[in-house]
């Protein structure tokens, strides 16, 4: 089985939202009809990045390990090691806790 670590961006909102889930498609539904209390605001959630892992464990760790960084200009410097284009306004990062 395959988990992913994802990082979704509001522009509503100016925010990203940090993740993992082992089906992407099911979990962007949800944040984008009211299935996350985290996200419920917004309803234009679009995936930015992602990481892939072999397990559930793996993946909760380096999900806390990229939200213990409390950081924008970390995620956007995933985005851009990523080859990713940053959005230019500065928001906040959100997430649930794993």
């Amino acid at each position: 089985m395959v988990f992913l670590v994802y990082i979704l961006y509001s522009a509503s909102f100016d925010q990203y939202y940090v993740g993992h889930s082992q089906n992407i498609r099911d979990r962007i539904f949800r944040h984008n009809n009211s299935g996350s209390k985290a996200t419920k605001k917004a309803n234009d959630w679009k995936l930015v990045y992602s990481e892939t892992f072999d397990t559930k464990k793996a993946a909760a760790k380096r999900e806390t390990a990229i939200k213990k960084k409390k950081s924008r200009n970390y995620i956007e410097w995933l985005l851009n090691s990523a080859g990713k284009s940053v959005p230019k306004a500065f928001g906040k990062v959100t997430g649930s806790t794993p």
